[in-house]
């Protein structure tokens, strides 16, 4: 059961010390809670709970999305981000409790429900929210500024005596003629990489010996209730273990070596998912824990891609499975050269005078041209016109991209298609100079992303 909040803590003088004094408005934790539209968010993950008014109340958002940010943030497991929690007063009121308390405000394996609730999307959405406001708030008081000088320039003008009567053009202009079309305006930056994952880096036969053991501990649940009245099916298991290590644990294994060795595994894989659907007949698969089913499955669709691979000769297949505690991840290949495959999810961002929104993520590979219209549109959507000019890799500039932002009037970074022409144009050079030095502007805010928030959180 879910209800929202009605007062939401926003001063921090409310916030009660029980041994004296008061917080820091100054201090960062203070500064972002300020900053953070909560109750936007309230909005979205309030729809994850079902609609009853049964059941223990559940945690506010307030509580799920800054526990999250905490950990992410001091980059903490999940049971240090309560004992943090807990000791230092500051990320309590970050989290919207009212006072401090000695007692951990929530257990430590919320967290994993915490993520599921706060998906990928709401994360983006607010991101949108804080960079816009931010936005609006620096071009009010930009705004100010320039009504200042106005007023300080018309009091100079009136203490002169030259006052100068209204005219036709001031008359024209207080009446308002046909509002012209929206020029377009700033700067949009392009780019995308891949946030890495926390998985071991994969190898067919390390994937392969590592199904094989999950299997035979499998199989040893499925056989327990049978002990002692079943004979315990044959699973080869030191054989098997003695012919991965012989290859393992060279320094430079040949290809053919390597080849062998993985067909010796497949085959223990394949006898081993045999063994368990015939232990199936006699043993209920509620004997196995929520994990280990769910490993199951995703060995049974490993040992197909790998068999796959191994009959035909090839490292690639669709979808390809290269950690069995978290299938979800892809290989993404980069090219680059300190890692040609990265594994992880793949995120296009834009950069705004200096704001990252996430534009796309996605865990299969994708190509980031196709997201330039999306992004295009996006702009145009926040701001309520056009860029004057897109900073982006060659991968963005193809016939379709080009001739859609000659449409809008916008300028799409990168060299012309074709031949190059053999004539320097110095103008073209000092411009194309000029968006590589502003375009770097992008590289910054992965590095910040994958060095602090690992690209699940707000690009600051």
């Amino acid at each position: 059961m879910y209800k929202k909040t009605e007062h939401q803590l926003t001063f921090v003088e409310d916030f009660f010390l029980p041994f004296g004094g008061k917080l820091n408005k100054e201090n960062r934790w203070v500064r972002l809670a300020e900053l953070i539209p909560w109750w936007k968010a309230e909005e979205k993950y309030a729809k994850s709970f079902k609609k009853k008014f049964k059941g223990e109340k559940a945690y506010s958002v307030r509580v799920a999305l800054g526990a999250l940010y905490i950990k992410e943030r001091l980059g903490l497991s999940d049971r240090e981000t309560v004992e943090q929690i807990t000791e230092n007063p500051y990320l309590q009121y970050f989290i919207g409790l009212p006072e401090f308390q000695e007692k951990a405000p929530f257990d430590h394996s919320l967290m994993t429900r915490f993520r599921k609730r706060l998906g990928a999307n709401i994360i983006n959405e607010l991101n949108e929210w804080i960079v816009l406001e931010e936005q609006e708030r620096q071009s009010e008081e930009a705004s100010k500024e320039n009504d200042n000088d106005d007023d300080h320039h018309d009091d100079d003008d009136h203490s002169s005596g030259d006052h100068q009567p209204s005219g036709p053009a001031s008359e024209e202009n207080s009446t308002g003629s046909a509002s012209p079309k929206t020029k377009n305006k700033g700067k949009l930056i392009l780019d995308a990489t891949c946030a890495p994952a926390d998985i071991a880096y994969p190898t067919d036969l390390g994937l392969l010996n590592e199904a094989r053991e999950k299997l035979e501990h499998i199989i040893d649940v499925l056989h327990e209730p049978h002990k002692g009245k079943l004979p315990k099916p044959r699973t080869y298991r030191k054989r098997a273990r003695r012919d991965y290590l012989s290859v393992a644990k060279q320094r430079k294994a040949g290809a053919r070596k390597i080849r062998k060795a993985v067909g010796k595994q497949l085959g223990y894989v394949k006898r081993n998912l045999e063994i368990i659907g015939n232990l199936i007949s006699q043993s209920s698969l509620s004997l196995l824990s929520k994990d280990e089913y769910r490993q199951l499955l995703v060995i049974h669709e490993l040992y197909r891609q790998q068999a796959e691979m191994y009959k035909k000769k090839t490292h690639r297949i669709d979808h390809r499975i290269v950690s069995i505690s978290q299938p979800h991840v892809r290989p993404i290949v980069r090219g680059k050269a300190k890692a040609n495959v990265e594994f992880g999810s793949k995120v296009a961002i834009s950069v705004v005078d200096g704001y990252a929104l996430i534009e796309q993520l996605d865990w299969e590979n994708y190509n980031e041209g196709i997201t330039l219209r999306e992004s295009i549109e996006n702009y145009y959507n926040r701001f309520g016109f056009y860029p004057e000019a897109i900073l982006a890799d060659k991968i963005y500039r193809n016939r379709d991209n080009l001739a859609y932002c000659k449409s809008l009037g916008i300028r799409l970074s990168g060299p012309r298609l074709g031949r190059p022409s053999k004539t320097e144009d110095k103008t073209l050079e000092r411009v194309a100079r000029q968006d590589a030095s502003e375009r770097n502007a992008v590289e910054s805010k992965f590095g910040e992303g994958k060095r602090f928030t690992q690209h699940y959180f707000i690009f600051f």
